[in-house]
């Protein structure tokens, strides 16, 4: 085995396993808001204002400082992000104030909001061009992943420790994660070693950054982020609202309701890891194509899960298992592997700004 396949392995080890912990801190608010409501008599609307908490920052900071990671390098940010977000959450438990609890959950959507431009630009760093599918296919599947066991450890210390200790253990994982990022998460140019097979690399007009509105301007950025946008809509609605729907509308129970949500995040699984090879058999491997068609199915699936939400949970876990195939299968493409490669084309050093711009168009509770 090269160095290169050798540092590759490690970086996507370190990348998938790192990024799948960010959802350990995100997925518990959707487990806990029943018990927000009841024991601190936090209403609906307030409920929502903790999903805005986290989603605004998430989503203004990718935005427009989705650079940091093309100009302060992809291991820094990442592991600087990861830590932050640990500390931002180890103490969520302690307190019962709303306002504090707006206050954390927006320093952990800061700091969660440099992670992934910067994990996918640091592992894009090692990956040719002729593997970009394949690769960031296998390592979308990490957000759900993430999701299925971070959802799952929240419902197990809910029901054995009570709420308030649902945040604390994910908090000191996402910590060390982010010094072994720091250690361990190192691009080619950090180490002096050459990638082959990497055409935008070879390109000599390399740019140090770029601006928010050049981004904007680039070929096929608008259409994708508005894509994105919209899958985003559908994705985090799921997570953040499902339990709650299902327990009061369905009568599901607590427990029921918190894993069944985790049906996408298994279908997000199985879409994003079969991504790139759907998209070379039946699409050519033109990413956008192929995440175009998966979206409107995704649509359809979906529509029919609300049609026929009373048929009984076998039917229900079968359409959200279909619609987290087909969400996240075209969401991992078009927030990965054709933004890196709209970034780094003519050898402009913005994968990260381009991934930042179109990911995180979040919605807005």
């Amino acid at each position: 085995m090269s160095t290169v396949q050798k540092r590759l392995l490690i970086s996507f080890f370190v990348a998938w396993t790192s990024y799948a912990l960010t959802y350990f801190l995100r997925k518990p608010l959707g487990v806990i808001k029943t018990d927000l409501e009841h024991d601190l008599s936090f209403s609906k609307f307030q409920l929502g204002l903790f999903d805005t908490a986290l989603l605004l920052p998430y989503a203004l900071i990718q935005t427009f400082f989705g650079s940091f990671g093309d100009l302060y390098g992809a291991r820094r940010t990442f592991g600087y992000g990861l830590i932050g977000s640990g500390i931002a959450m180890v103490t969520f438990g302690w307190w019962s104030d709303y306002r504090l609890f707006l206050f954390l959950l927006f320093l952990n959507g800061a700091f969660q909001s440099l992670c992934w431009a910067a994990a996918n630009k640091g592992l894009g760093a090692w990956v040719t061009d002729a593997q970009r599918n394949f690769i960031f296919g296998l390592f979308g599947t990490c957000p759900f992943a993430g999701g299925i066991l971070g959802t799952a450890l929240a419902v197990y210390i809910q029901g054995k420790d009570g709420w308030r200790f649902v945040h604390f253990q994910p908090s000191v994982y996402c910590i060390i994660a982010g010094f072994l990022v720091l250690v361990l998460f190192r691009e080619p140019s950090e180490i002096k070693i050459a990638v082959a097979g990497k055409e935008s690399s070879k390109a000599s007009d390399i740019r140090p950054r770029i601006t928010i509105m050049e981004v904007y301007r680039l070929p096929m950025v608008k259409e994708i982020a508005t894509t994105v946008f919209c899958l985003k809509v559908v994705r985090y609605a799921i997570y953040l609202w499902l339990p709650l729907y299902l327990k009061q509308e369905l009568n599901y129970s607590t427990a029921d309701a918190g894993l069944f949500s985790t049906m996408f995040d298994i279908g997000g699984v199985a879409g994003s890891a079969t991504i790139g090879f759907l998209l070379q058999r039946f699409f050519n491997n033109e990413g956008c194509l192929g995440a175009a068609v998966e979206t409107l199915l995704s649509a359809g699936t979906l529509l029919l899960f609300l049609a026929f939400a009373k048929s009984g949970i076998a039917m229900n876990s079968i359409l959200m298992l279909l619609t987290g195939v087909l969400n996240c299968g075209a969401d991992i493409i078009l927030c990965s592997s054709v933004p890196i490669e709209i970034g780094e084309m003519d050898g402009r050093n913005a994968g990260s700004a381009v991934i930042g711009f179109v990911n995180e168009k979040q919605p807005l509770e």
